[in-house]
């Protein structure tokens, strides 16, 4: 089935859908750490901000500990990791774990970002305590442990690792994709609008799991045939799917490549090795990949290169956020 992205999906604004995304209260500047203060993060609180909604959650304040409030960590015991705190010894796991089993059944986001170093929320490295000694330092919070284990698909981070480019790249663009999917479902859709959907991500699918993206092409070529709700589950899981898998410099290469095959009749020869010499320059570590993405969408003007210009990969999040300007290692 052929359809233009630009003729469709009349239902909701794409290029304005905001992420609805969970984070750990104190990362957004709520007084809520265990010393009565915050550990606001700047890039969140800040650069992130203007574009996503909130949905702030503190574990500890939730099961009724106030701020400031006793400092807790993970204990051995046979039966797994126990929450305690450190000084009384109260137990606190099964609240902890009954409030993490609540939320994550009426968990509806797009994404979370969780505390690191957290023995609630943190989602690696946490000790685990035998006595005073640490046993092993591969555990997760008990609240992050109980949401990561029901919600396998969603993007999950702590602020530690968003200062990375790389992982912070990848972590907002999953969140924008997953809102922009959420957005649709939830508004007044039908299959065609599906697929005009997935014909604005195929690119942007495809730099990060060329199987999951073939998979989502034969889901939408049934899109006449499945029912509506049958249609929305199979695709939205193969999408998210598609996601967890992380793009590579080959893969944007083979992506780029493709979209310049695309447009290239469009093009001089002189602008055709230009953008093949800009493709190469990123290949070898040379420059961002924003440089061979601008090149691609300034000579991507007019009707016949619509479709390459309209993809969702050039733009997979707003711009002013900056995050594909760094040259891969």
């Amino acid at each position: 089935m052929d359809i233009n992205p630009a003729t469709t999906m009349n239902h909701y604004q794409e290029d304005e859908v905001r992420p609805r995304v969970a984070v750990s209260s104190c990362l957004i500047g709520e007084m809520v750490r265990f010393n009565g203060g915050h550990s606001r993060d700047r890039f969140l609180s800040g650069e992130l901000d203007p574009y996503v909604d909130w949905v702030p959650i503190c574990p500890e304040i939730a099961i009724g500990l106030g701020a400031p409030r006793e400092t807790l960590r993970l204990e051995r015991s046979p039966e797994g990791p126990h929450l305690v705190t450190r000084k009384t010894g109260r137990d606190l796991t099964e609240e902890m774990t009954d409030l993490a089993a609540e939320r994550a059944r009426t968990l509806d986001v797009d994404g979370y970002v969780f505390k690191s170093k957290s023995p609630s929320c943190g989602i690696h490295g946490i000790p685990v305590y035998a006595g005073t000694a640490a046993v092993d330092r591969r555990s997760r919070g008990v609240f992050a442990g109980r949401i990561l284990d029901a919600h396998p698909l969603l993007p999950v981070e702590d602020e530690g690792r968003l200062h990375d480019p790389l992982i912070r790249e990848t972590f907002v663009e999953r969140i924008f994709a997953n809102a922009r999917l959420r957005a649709l479902l939830e508004s007044d859709w039908r299959p065609r609008d599906l697929v005009a959907f997935h014909a604005r991500h195929k690119m942007q699918i495809l730099s990060h799991d060329p199987d999951v993206y073939r998979e989502t092409g034969r889901i939408v070529a049934r899109a006449g045939a499945l029912g509506r709700a049958e249609l929305a589950a199979r695709y939205t899981e193969a999408f998210r799917t598609a996601f967890v898998r992380k793009t590579s410099v080959g893969r944007h290469v083979n992506v780029l490549q493709h979209c310049a095959g695309m447009i290239g009749d469009l093009l001089d020869p002189v602008r055709r090795t230009d953008l093949a010499e800009v493709i190469a320059s990123y290949q070898a570590g040379l420059v961002a990949l924003s440089v061979p993405l601008a090149l691609i969408r300034h000579n991507a003007r007019g009707a016949a290169a619509s479709y390459v210009r309209d993809q969702t990969y050039f733009a997979p999040f707003p711009e002013r956020l900056r995050l594909r300007n760094h040259v891969p290692a």
